[in-house]
């Protein structure tokens, strides 16, 4: 099959490479020159386990194609991807720009029928947004289908959660429709649930709200257990062999960081207020995970008092491993607070320290962990550093 993807942050370029993976000829769409450039010459723009090789060999084999031209891939394509960014506005609606450009851009060349898949995530009726801007924006009548396809990946296994996703979420205005997405991703042999687009809007936001609950549940109960001295690892360890809970997501630590659980948990609630719902349970997760970094650098502040002058070892600096993706990272939110009382912060993660260098100049990079451990007065210990 002949496949587009406008956008090529996490979501898009996995998406792309792993299509082109499956033996479609697949054509990937950004605006900018030079990360084309570096796509097409076979360089990954993020950090993802194994997704240079597959980057390559897709390449060498000329299903896979980088390009700035929206026209000719969607012009190529029978199933178009929408997988560009929605980052939060300042009260935690999305913002849906992005998506309407590129709705804009495939309205202006649609030329025979197509199918429009909104692979990015976005919030309830942004189907019919996408829908409306190509019918007033098309140079002559062409019909049409818009689907939604949520993710589910998460980074550091972003390939191998497209390879075998727990479940394939197709929201399609009709079953006739969805059978070309059915056909796409009939190779994977795995789960697929047909909905209409609205509840396969909802279903990615609920998923992501849901488990962002579970760590801010977890980690107001390790408040609770410090209290009481009780061992929330034990805690969690039971409460997890319970196959109605689970052990995933029950992790103690810093709160849920990266791209996707603060933005879209922001978003959910964005959409209540507009509907006029109230979600009381929502607030209080935000509100939890908003205590998580103040409350341990209260701690290190109490501990080594004062700050100023101490030296303090950082290890992981991704907001998770095998990941490069800085965004929401607790790490600099710690680093800020050590270095803005004095201390110094020297920090080792295998991926991601250029681009934390970058956004918190002040961090010293050491070559290995064991550099960044050596004599610090207290070692701070974020994420795993392995690099997988």
């Amino acid at each position: 099959m002949n496949v587009a993807v406008i956008g090529t942050g996490y979501v898009g370029l996995v998406t792309g490479v792993v299509f082109a993976d499956l033996g479609n000829e697949v054509n990937c769409v950004d605006k900018e020159p030079t990360k084309v450039a570096r796509l097409s010459r076979g360089e990954p723009t993020i950090y993802e386990p194994g997704l240079k090789e597959m980057l390559g060999r897709n390449l060498e084999d000329r299903r896979l194609n980088f390009t700035s031209d929206v026209e000719a891939a969607v012009s190529k394509s029978d199933v178009v991807f929408i997988a560009v960014g929605t980052p939060p506005k300042n009260d935690g609606e999305t913002d849906l720009s992005q998506v309407e450009a590129a709705a804009l851009a495939i309205a202006r060349c649609i030329d025979r029928v197509k199918v429009i898949v909104n692979k990015s995530t976005v919030p309830v009726g942004t189907g019919n947004l996408v829908r409306d801007i190509i019918l007033k924006n098309q140079r002559r009548r062409i019909d049409f289908d818009v689907v939604s396809n949520p993710e589910f990946l998460r980074e550091g296994s972003a390939i191998q959660d497209t390879l075998q996703p727990d479940r394939i979420i197709i929201g399609a205005p009709s079953k006739t429709v969805a059978m070309t997405l059915l056909e796409l991703y009939a190779p994977l042999e795995r789960p697929m649930l047909i909905t209409d687009v609205a509840s396969a809007e909802m279903i990615k936001y609920a998923s992501n709200a849901f488990l962002a609950t579970k760590i801010s549940f977890i980690n107001a109960i390790a408040d609770l257990c410090e209290r009481v001295g009780a061992d929330v690892l034990q805690v969690a360890k039971g409460m997890g062999y319970d196959s109605r809970i689970g052990a995933a997501f029950l992790q103690a630590g810093l709160g849920y960081g990266g791209s996707c659980f603060p933005k879209d948990t922001l978003s959910l609630m964005h959409t209540t207020r507009v509907f006029s719902e109230s979600n009381p349970l929502l607030n209080a997760v935000v509100d939890i995970n908003d205590t998580r970094v103040p409350r341990f650098c209260g701690r290190i502040a109490a501990r080594l008092a004062p700050l100023k002058g101490r030296k303090i070892g950082m290890l992981g600096l991704a907001f998770k491993p095998n990941t490069d993706d800085l965004r929401e990272a607790k790490s600099l939110e710690i680093a800020r607070f050590l270095l803005e009382r004095g201390a110094s912060v020297r920090a080792y993660d295998p991926v991601a320290m250029e681009g934390a260098k970058a956004l918190v100049p002040a961090i010293e990079m050491a070559e290995n962990a064991y550099a960044a451990a050596e004599g610090a007065d207290a070692l701070v210990i974020v994420n795993r550093v392995e690099r997988v």
